[in-house]
């Protein structure tokens, strides 16, 4: 079995991580997309209805809501007995949901992360000598994926933990008390988004080891938001409710999926062949 040099790959981690903080077009939507699902979003469900004096007829009007309302399990309908039309509102938007929308996270940052790994170093023209280092091909791709999904799973729990203050914050009154997280989050972000981190940042750095421009790259791989977007017309439509049970057998298949994908990743990464990409 190969040995692996933890050196060698803490190293091109860290080095990823210094171009990656340089870069203003990687870090930049890290910054800007999150606070928006996590401050803007969650302020305005909670603060405007209550402002406007909403009524449950008004609050209950959109067609997505109500198919939510009518399908969901006996469990969820259980969670929402005895709220004010507000407070049923908020739990359902903001509680149920709006979660899928939280599993973007770990791909996004993953993917731009990852993106800047052999595309970036292209564009910089430091791939060359990136590849006539001691490390073994196995070295470079698992400290650029560890570059990558790292700080996208800090990032992503993070947000989380946040996402957590502002609702406990903003609707303490509305709820008499901490009403967050539910308990559908908990696979949510510690069992699908640590596969899912994997799954971008594998599947980015494979593309971009094989894409001139970080932007190519990370448009390439930013097609893996739509298994999230499933998920959300899933739930919206009373297709797919991510139950606890339900959030756990997803994990399972994406995990799998990661795993699958790692192996032909690995397999498939040439140093020899980005040597030549480098050269031309």
């Amino acid at each position: 079995m190969m040995k692996i040099h933890w050196n060698y790959l803490t190293a091109i981690a860290r080095k990823d991580l210094l171009e990656v903080r340089q870069n203003r077009a990687a870090w930049l939507p890290m910054l800007i997309v999150p606070l928006i699902f996590i401050l803007v979003l969650p302020l305005a469900t909670i603060f405007i209805p209550s402002a406007m004096g909403a009524t449950s007829e008004t609050l209950t009007q959109d067609a997505d809501l109500e198919v939510f309302l009518a399908n969901m399990p006996p469990s969820f309908k259980e969670s929402l007995e005895g709220l004010e039309p507000v407070a049923l509102m908020v739990k359902v938007m903001l509680g149920y949901f709006m979660a899928p929308m939280f599993l973007i996270f770990p791909i996004m940052f993953s993917t731009i992360i990852a993106a800047e790994s052999f595309a970036g170093e292209r564009e910089r023209k430091t791939l060359e000598a990136l590849l006539y280092t001691a490390a073994s091909d196995l070295e470079l791709f698992l400290g650029k994926v560890l570059a990558a999904m790292l700080p996208a799973l800090g990032l992503s729990w993070g947000s989380f933990l946040l996402y957590t203050v502002v609702l406990n914050a903003a609707g303490y009154n509305l709820f008499g008390g901490l009403w967050f997280p539910l308990a559908t989050w908990w696979p949510l972000i510690f069992w699908i988004s640590p596969g899912l981190a994997l799954l971008g940042t594998s599947a980015t750095v494979l593309i971009s080891a094989k894409t001139p421009t970080f932007m190519g790259a990370y448009q390439s791989s930013a097609s893996l938001v739509i298994v999230v977007i499933g998920f959300l017309v899933g739930q919206a439509t009373g297709v797919l409710y991510l139950s606890v049970g339900v959030g756990m057998i997803i994990g399972l298949g994406v995990w799998i999926i990661a795993a699958v994908l790692t192996g032909v990743a690995v397999g498939s990464f040439q140093r020899s062949r980005l040597l030549v990409q480098a050269a031309n």
